[in-house]
């Protein structure tokens, strides 16, 4: 499956890029931030600061240095207040501006973390959905294999079910296209004779 959800430390993905949930200044923080750029090396935040930051759902890729991963793309997740002020549109962007990035340089494969769900407070089961949504819309047009790295047992036992649900709405929307494609071929052809 091109969405795989797994528990692990991103920053020991071995992947053409992992996704870095940044602040808006790219110069490092707590959480996943502050483990990438420590990962990295001081030559992140060497290139980080010639960006000139990131915008709120947006996103910017950089070199991956010390990592084991090639490429960091960094995407600014938005900071959850009560849901009432934008925050799912903006983390949905995240995830769209980082696949689309991804597709434009050509990566095989991508890890994200769970944008928003640590210290920017987005409850981790609505941050799930929209992560397991966004990936699993893009993987059905895109040929890359796409990682959602958790790091707690929570979020994973919730990932979990989650991706079972998604995988048996994949499985059942490509049935549903395969008869559609085989019905128009038919008339086609039943046209032709």
């Amino acid at each position: 499956m091109p969405l795989q959800i797994v528990r692990n430390d991103i920053t020991t993905m071995a992947v053409d890029a992992i996704v870095n949930a940044a602040k808006r200044s790219l110069l490092g923080g707590g959480g996943v931030d502050g483990a990438i750029h420590r990962a990295a090396g001081p030559e992140l935040l060497q290139e980080c600061r010639t960006l000139g930051g990131c915008e709120t759902g947006q996103a910017k890729l950089t070199k991956g240095y010390r990592l084991p991963a090639k490429y960091i793309i960094h995407t600014v997740g938005p900071v959850y207040q009560d849901g009432q002020h934008g925050e799912e549109k903006l983390l949905r962007s995240c995830y769209r501006t980082s696949l689309a990035l991804a597709a434009e340089e050509s990566f095989e494969s991508v890890a994200f973390p769970l944008i928003s769900a640590g210290n920017y407070g987005y409850p981790k089961d609505q941050a799930l959905q929209i992560a397991v949504g966004e990936i699993s819309w893009f993987v059905m047009n895109h040929d890359m294999l796409v990682y959602l790295v958790v790091y707690d047992r929570q979020s994973f036992q919730l990932s979990k079910q989650l991706l079972h649900d998604v995988t048996e709405f994949i499985e059942e929307r490509y049935v549903q296209e395969e008869d559609a494609n085989v019905s128009a071929s038919r008339r086609a052809q039943e046209t032709q004779e």
